[in-house]
């Protein structure tokens, strides 16, 4: 089963790379609910090793290209983030360690695996993964764009995606950059 939770993410990462036109350096939000990945409702039965499965999936494709994880808590923490130190360099860090059941199991394998992990109350990411429906528009950027992926689930969950893109300014009158949209 977490082997194949595993793939799961790790092609859902590689669809998102493609759709969402992801580059070194660009952050992407997670909020991930290992309940409903094991078919129960969220917030019920955390399940650590779908979680390790998950993350090991997302990495692997999303470290080799430079682009960080942010692993959304759950309310227990606020929806804190779990990252690297390296992709928010000038934040404000609170002092938090999640554990299964305060944080969630996901938040809690990021904090584990990361090589310098920083946990900060709001982050502005540049995509996002909700897996499970654990709403994770708020640590999105202004103007956020739904992703339909081909791959609508991992394990039991329904997986909702996003990109963003920067605002529109000037009117009628103006030109955009097509590379932004």
């Amino acid at each position: 089963m977490y082997t194949e939770i595993e793939k799961e993410a790790a092609a859902l990462a590689e669809e998102l790379c493609t759709e969402a036109k992801l580059k070194k350096g660009n952050i992407v939000v997670v909020g991930c609910s290992t309940s409903e990945v094991c078919g129960s409702r969220i917030g019920t039965a955390s399940v650590p090793e779908a979680a390790d499965a998950l993350y090991r999936g997302l990495k692997s494709v999303f470290a080799p290209r430079g682009i960080y994880i942010a692993a959304q808590c759950c309310e227990h923490l606020n929806r804190a983030i779990v990252t690297e130190r390296a992709a928010v360099p000038f934040a404000d860090p609170v002092n938090v360690v999640p554990q299964p059941k305060a944080g969630g199991s996901f938040a809690t394998a990021a904090y584990r695996e990361a090589e310098d992990p920083c946990v900060v109350e709001t982050i502005r990411a540049d995509a996002g993964l909700d897996i499970g429906l654990t709403l994770i528009g708020m640590h999105l950027k202004a103007v956020a764009v739904p992703l339909r992926l081909k791959q609508k689930t991992v394990g039991e969950a329904l997986v909702v995606a996003a990109r963003v893109r920067p605002k529109f300014i000037g009117g009628e009158r103006a030109k955009y950059n097509d590379e932004l949209l």
